[in-house]
């Protein structure tokens, strides 16, 4: 699996139990999403790459650098929302386009309902962003709209996956590294990662 990236990070580790904590409310889970979120793209965009440019320093002329490729975040409707802003932190110049996804009770599987990407990619890295890789339904699904669009080089940031998702990403998708927080137990009969966190979305929301 040598594009599974599960971080050892001990930041990540020590925010992802106060993630997975049942006590945890919606402010508090919002802010760790964010902030997982933002190590984790820490290490997925090691690889960009940088142009020389050159900077004058109140003392003399440097050459520094600067990124060279236009990146996308691609947020899945609707828990990847709360990943974008730790990451636009980082890269403010990110564009960020919206693809929605539902998950079928009953089947399982991803349903779109929105999308509104243009004609043309305008960017050539894709972030796609979602908490949870559960049967990965969705963001093969996503994956599959981003490389019909044209992008050159996508990559997938989730913090919680079940094995069940790892797989499926990996067998459509094996060109796609992932960069995870945790690779949990597994599904449980009903969809859910194990132990998992419960509902990312209702938990952010405040609507579970």
């Amino acid at each position: 699996m040598s594009n599974i990236f599960e971080s050892q990070h001990p930041l990540v580790a020590h925010k992802l139990s106060r993630l997975r904590d049942k006590e945890t409310k919606s402010k508090k889970f919002r802010e760790l999403i964010r902030e997982i979120s933002a190590l984790l793209a820490y290490e997925a965009t090691a690889d960009l790459t940088i142009a020389p440019r050159e900077v004058e320093t109140p003392l003399e002329t440097t050459v520094g650098a600067e990124l060279k490729q236009p990146i996308g975040l691609i947020p899945i409707l609707r828990s990847g929302l709360g990943m974008v802003e730790g990451i636009w932190g980082l890269m403010p110049s990110a564009e960020v386009w919206h693809i929605g996804l539902y998950r079928d009770e009953r089947t399982l599987q991803p349903v779109e309902y929105y999308n509104k990407l243009p004609l043309e990619p305008t960017v050539s890295v894709c972030l796609v962003l979602d908490p949870m890789l559960a049967t990965g339904g969705s963001a093969v699904a996503t994956i599959d709209i981003l490389k019909k669009w044209g992008v050159g080089k996508i990559k997938f940031v989730g913090i919680i996956a079940a094995p069940e998702g790892v797989r499926a990403m990996q067998e459509a998708h094996p060109d796609v590294p992932l960069y995870l927080a945790a690779i949990d137990e597994k599904l449980n009969d009903i969809g859910f990662i194990m132990p998992g966190l419960g509902d990312a979305g209702d938990r952010q929301f405040g609507t579970g």
